[in-house]
């Protein structure tokens, strides 16, 4: 053999083993993320051919595929659709996954890689490949509760609702106001989902938004549960402790005077650390975290889950305490950090930790929306046990603080959510937004307290034919609406 024949040959061998390589690569290596790539219409087209998973609520599906007469065979239809729209998210051949369709996709689709026995089964016996099915934590009272109170406030609210079980950490409600109808995205017309995705998406109010994981404000007063837990257990405060009152709170040095709502004088100077929670002195807690410092209310902070992405089965953004944990506030900013204002920002779901967290003695629990995930032939795949996130107070300092929360339902601004019967604990809160922006009411609580089997936390951005937005008027009643649900 001459040479330019040899070096053709080798050349040849070159590039065989070159495609036989990228083949593999392509068939094996970056299978899963060429399967996965937005826009990939092969794999879309076989998805929506197929029989995908339930979403399940209390033993009933929420979201299911159901036979039809087109070229895909299967619609996904959601039942109450309004209602866990923020949970489920929707399945569109357009738009591709959100929520619990996106984060369970491969489970509900039938591609997971726990389904390969399932799937070759399939094969074998000439049946249409199935997907898995996925069942949540949430109390259909408890939603229903949520969002008839959120609802009840009229058509323009924006708002959001979360309970959790403070002792494992289920979310036994999700809802976020205003919602949408994801059975309109999922449909089979795709000039009709492109149009209300059009519509979706141009709405000023943000309906596809999870209020409940995805926005952070100001959590206010509320935050000041917080701030007292720092002084308890950094300051060594108890509920009959004096602390700072009077109608405002001045800095050496600089002009600004941080007041409390309303012009109060919070019932005299000093008073008891409960005092200032039951009435919500700001004052009080505005001195308190300078006392603390920046440090250590940051630190107590991170413990109740600020900093933390707070959930894995929907999208979620971190809370925060500041914008720049780096950068040391000057004493105003502290104080109105104390408070819940300035640069602190927290989601409903973060608030509704730190209430389960004073009422679980303590201890955060991870929250989930999945507690079982079953193959097509109903075997357990993945069952969620209850996990500790942090150890946020020690036993002792969060029955103090819980007993202070008690009393702000008993005495104080937290009136509105009291239980005949139940002893409730809770926290209210009116946070400033901007100038041309109404305040957010915000209310957090739990029962029963002595073995407490719901924490909640309801955010109330906006409400119809109101210029008195307020924490315990607003949310109150429907945080004792869905606690009543849990507890029946």
């Amino acid at each position: 053999m001459n040479k330019p024949i040899r070096a053709m040959a080798v050349a040849c061998l070159v590039m065989f083993l070159a495609l036989l390589l990228n083949a593999n690569v392509v068939q094996f290596v970056r299978a899963d993320d060429l399967n996965a790539k937005d826009g990939n219409r092969r794999v879309i087209d076989e998805e929506f051919s197929r029989e995908r998973g339930a979403i399940i609520v209390d033993g009933e599906p929420i979201a299911r595929s159901v036979p039809v007469k087109d070229k895909w065979q299967f619609q996904r239809r959601y039942t109450d659709a309004k209602l866990y729209a923020p949970v489920t998210g929707y399945f569109s051949y357009v738009y591709g996954q959100e929520g619990i369709e996106k984060s369970y996709n491969s489970i509900l689709s039938g591609s997971d890689d726990r389904l390969f026995v399932n799937r070759v089964i399939d094969v074998i016996s000439n049946d249409q490949p199935q997907g898995g099915s996925v069942e949540l934590t949430l109390d259909p009272a408890a939603q229903k509760a949520a969002f008839d109170g959120l609802a009840d406030l009229g058509e323009e609210t924006r708002g959001a609702v979360v309970a959790l079980d403070p002792q494992t950490g289920e979310v036994l409600a999700m809802v976020s106001q205003p919602t949408f109808n994801p059975n309109s995205l999922a449909s089979h017309d795709l000039k009709k989902a492109t149009a209300a995705m059009q519509r979706l998406t141009a709405d000023e109010n943000e309906p596809l938004t999870n209020r409940t994981t995805q926005t952070t404000l100001p959590p206010g007063s509320t935050f000041k549960v917080v701030t007292a837990a720092a002084g308890i257990s950094e300051r060594g405060l108890d509920a009959d402790s004096d602390v700072r009152g009077g109608a405002t709170l001045s800095f050496p040095g600089i002009e600004y005077k941080l007041p409390n709502q309303g012009g109060s004088t919070c019932g005299g100077n000093p008073i008891s650390l409960q005092r200032a929670l039951e009435v919500s002195c700001n004052v009080s807690f505005g001195w308190l975290a300078g006392k603390v410092g920046q440090d250590k209310l940051a630190a107590q902070a991170e413990l109740f889950g600020f900093g933390q992405r707070p959930i894995e089965d929907v999208a979620s953004y971190p809370s925060r305490f500041t914008a720049d944990p780096d950068t040391d506030l000057e004493a105003p900013q502290l104080a109105q950090s104390g408070i819940g204002q300035y640069e602190v920002a927290a989601t409903p779901l973060q608030m509704a930790m730190v209430a389960g967290a004073v009422a679980n003695d303590g201890v955060l629990m991870k929250p989930h929306l999945v507690r079982t995930v079953r193959a097509p032939n109903l075997s357990i795949l993945e069952q969620t046990e209850p996990e500790e996130l942090e150890r946020s107070m020690s036993t002792g300092d969060a029955r103090e603080l819980r007993s202070m929360m008690v009393s702000v339902v008993d005495n104080g601004t937290g009136a509105p959510a009291a239980i005949p019967g139940v002893d409730v604990g809770g926290k209210t809160g009116t946070a400033e937004s901007a100038p041309d922006r109404p305040p957010y009411a915000w209310f957090i609580g739990f029962a029963p307290a002595s073995d407490p089997k719901v924490a909640v936390a309801v955010l109330v951005e906006s409400a119809q034919n109101t210029n008195d937005i307020a924490g315990g008027r607003l949310g109150g009643p429907i945080a004792r609406s869905v606690m009543e649900a849990v507890l029946r």
